[in-house]
């Protein structure tokens, strides 16, 4: 769950080589112990189906989540991600990434400042410095805005550089306002933006690389406007299938039809995600992230995001217990389809 509070614009500046001058440490629950912790119960061999994991490093919410925000915390990541299980080259084939037997590809945001897309081949460069790693994929923002426009110079850059580029496709006007006051789930539904996908298909198809994409960073999350809770909620009348919750059911629409879109201009070079939080808000039946799934047929991967706290006096959540539920969810979600772990992190304690 990755919450945006308020963006800085100081802060946006790349930070990555600058280690955090923070002296508190608690080696109860702090951050180093907290991502041995987590590498150590991803090698446990309990998740077999876990073939991906991304950090999320970033500062500008002063949320100290980057790799480097203390040295103790570099440490542990860097131990993590030098087990050879952790790969840097994305594997394809007919075009769609292939989980690794044995394997685990090794992906972050590296830090593309406080609109997540700011991406430079420097902030990729600077994260493998940090994490002695190569990153299999970089994960960054394609923000909807007034219109959807693909992101090819983001995509240039990654693909250039020799990372598999992934994009969010975020469906929001702004980063302040939720819900949204322009953008609805429903217009997609109706083909309002057929003309923008379209064109948006037409530019990944021809962009000359395999593409990661999701539409809907952890879905079943009240921090974000697509949220089934701003969409028709738990109400079965309003919309579609009377035995189906709405708000979930307009999401799982919408995706499938931007997948509908992109299939039909043949843009097959797209590996589709389904991203949820392991936990969601409002925690209510109808927002279970098993609603909003759009199913095999349209998804390529399963994926979460799994954070310990973010900010000083959030609740501990230990790795067992985020791995434990979020792999439970996944597979009530799909037992067919290899996971990730899209999102994970935590801040200096």
């Amino acid at each position: 769950m990755h919450k945006r509070i308020k963006i800085f614009p100081l802060l946006l500046i790349p930070l990555t080589l600058i280690l955090s001058c923070r002296k508190h440490y608690d080696p109860f629950h702090g951050k180093p112990k907290w991502i041995r912790e987590y590498f150590e119960k991803l090698q446990s061999g309990n998740y077999p189906d876990i073939y991906a994991i991304s950090w999320w490093n970033e500062d500008f919410d002063r949320t100290y989540l980057t790799i480097n925000s203390s040295k103790r915390s570099l440490k542990s990541y860097r131990e993590g991600v030098s087990d050879e299980r952790y790969i840097s080259e994305s594997y394809f084939l007919n075009h769609k990434l292939q989980p690794v037997a044995g394997k685990v590809y090794h992906g972050a945001f590296p830090g593309f400042g406080g609109t997540e897309d700011e991406v430079s081949q420097n902030s990729i460069e600077n994260f493998e410095v940090l994490s002695q790693k190569r990153i299999a994929w970089s994960y960054f923002s394609n923000n909807w805005y007034d219109s959807l426009i693909f992101p090819k110079n983001s995509v240039d850059i990654i693909g250039q550089y020799g990372c598999t580029p992934f994009i969010r496709i975020m469906f929001r006007s702004d980063f302040e306002t939720v819900p949204d006051p322009y953008l609805k789930l429903q217009n997609i539904i109706d083909g309002m933006y057929d003309l923008q996908l379209k064109e948006w298909a037409n530019c990944a198809r021809d962009c000359g690389y395999d593409l990661l994409a999701e539409f809907g960073t952890e879905v079943n999350g009240n921090w974000f406007s697509w949220n089934g809770q701003f969409n028709g909620g738990g109400t079965t009348n309003g919309y579609g299938d009377p035995t189906y919750p709405d708000g979930p059911e307009r999401f799982r629409d919408a995706y499938r039809h931007i997948i509908d879109i992109c299939n039909q201009c043949n843009a097959v070079n797209i590996t589709w995600f389904f991203h949820f939080d392991v936990s969601g808000e409002p925690e209510e039946d109808w927002n279970d992230a098993v609603y909003y799934y759009p199913g095999d047929s349209y998804i390529d991967w399963i994926g979460v995001s799994t954070y310990g706290p973010q900010q000083r006096g959030d609740d501990y959540i230990s790795p067992n217990e985020l791995l434990q539920n979020a792999y439970l969810k996944m597979q009530q979600i799909s037992v067919s389809k290899p996971y990730a772990i899209l999102e994970f992190g935590i801040t200096e304690l």
